[in-house]
């Protein structure tokens, strides 16, 4: 490799990982298309076209049927006894941590200020296993597992984003991308699970691999990530038998290949591959778009044309659950918010103000607690922002905190919330 092309890869890495691994909402499922504004939904309604891709080039039939905003899911199996691992529900916030400690002991002071008892933070394995096998650089991890136990929080780790030496073909380096030789990432997970055994309280494996770029911009591939969770569970367990294992926050999304597969048929891929031997808890991304946090999914579809476009697309994820004889386990919310995006067109048409934010947020929590338990367990929200981000980014409009640390009202409101 001549030195400009190491140069550039180089480059390339530092950009991939400026935000410590974790750089993509769920919602950004919908990012390469605009929809169609809401109509009104009633007992006749046409439901809009999907700005989904479809198997068929034409919208919805008319859809004649009458729609409860609020019905709670049908599916209310019972968990068995000694199921839980955490309360019903427990409260979080993803946070970036990577770059600044000075900045991450505010934010953790922030947390903590907030009645939260969760951060999520991404360890992308190409900033601890950065340029070849077996070599690791701990410094950061180290340091934020320190912060986090010094704050009295615990802590939930995603990882994801391979180093480019673990792809089948280094060249060219991708975004996020499962390795090449899977026992990598399995060993990888083992030496993380190693070194903090007792003091990182859950992993993430992976996220949202039912997009294609999240997926080495390959067609997603449940039994694949089936098989990357198994290793990575198997290798975390052995490693600390007492850490939580979540599996990947899957996007709420309606697209079929190639740019995605919708969230659900994907899950029962998952278990039609065996995953429920690999997980303790089910992962779940359930951004609200345009939509209140009781809007029901078949509302969702009605108004908008598709059922994942609201928070309560996670009925649907349950629903499979218990189908698939998995009821006992609970489910964990990795990703949940609004955007206040006006910048952005993909994110714009579900925009929504602060207030209403910081209201759909709360409303969120208490639609679980009242609906959800016991099965419902961390519901974590998105995010405490990073600190290099500007209005360009679209991560910088779900923010409940600024880059500088200013809070906007779904902080105040999320911090006077009933817990």
């Amino acid at each position: 490799m001549n030195l400009a092309r190491i140069g550039a890869l180089m480059l390339f890495v530092a950009l991939s990982s400026a935000c410590g691994g974790d750089d993509v909402p769920a919602a950004s499922a919908t990012a390469s298309r605009t929809a169609p504004s809401p109509v009104q939904a009633t007992a006749t309604t046409t439901a809009a076209p999907s700005p989904f891709a479809t198997d068929t080039a034409s919208p919805p039939s008319p859809t004649v049927v009458t729609v409860s905003p609020t019905a709670p899911a049908v599916a209310t199996a019972e968990p068995t006894a000694n199921w839980r691992y955490f309360d019903s529900p427990e409260y979080g916030v993803q946070a970036f941590m990577w770059w600044r400690p000075d900045l991450a002991v505010r934010d953790l002071e922030l947390i903590n200020e907030m009645g939260f008892g969760w951060v999520k933070q991404g360890f992308a394995w190409r900033d601890i296993e950065t340029n070849v096998k077996g070599e690791y650089d701990w410094w950061k991890p180290d340091t934020i597992v320190q912060q986090v136990e010094d704050a009295g929080l615990k802590l939930i780790v995603r990882l994801d984003h391979q180093p480019f030496w673990a792809q089948a073909n280094p060249d060219p380096p991708l975004n996020n991308a499962p390795p090449g030789d899977i026992q990598d990432f399995a060993d990888f997970c083992a030496e993380v699970a190693r070194r903090y055994r007792g003091r990182i309280a859950a992993y993430q494996v992976w996220n949202e691999p039912n997009l294609t770029r999240e997926w080495g911009n390959e067609v997603p591939d449940p039994a694949a990530y089936t098989e990357m969770l198994r290793v990575c569970y198997a290798a975390i367990k052995a490693a600390d038998p007492q850490a939580i294992v979540i599996s990947a926050g899957l996007a709420p999304t309606g697209q079929t290949p190639p740019i995605a597969i919708p969230d659900t048929e994907f899950l029962q891929g998952m278990y039609d591959a065996g995953a429920a031997d690999y997980f303790d808890v089910l992962g779940v991304n359930a951004p609200g778009y345009a939509a209140p946090p009781e809007t029901s999914p078949a509302l969702a579809q009605l108004t908008w044309g598709h059922r994942s476009f609201t928070f309560r697309r996670v009925e649907d994820m349950r629903e499979i659950m218990v189908n698939n004889g998995d009821a006992e386990k609970q489910v964990a919310v990795l990703e949940m918010g609004w955007t206040l995006d006006q910048v952005n067109p993909a994110y714009a048409w579900h925009a929504v103000d602060a207030e209403t934010q910081a209201d759909y947020l709360v409303r969120a929590y208490e639609y679980a607690r009242e609906n959800w338990q016991p099965w419902i367990g961390l519901m974590n929200t998105i995010y405490i922002a990073d600190y290099t981000w500007t209005e360009e980014n679209e991560q910088y409009w779900w923010a409940i905190i600024l880059p500088d640390g200013t809070p906007r009202p779904a902080y105040y409101a999320l911090k006077a919330m009933e817990k």
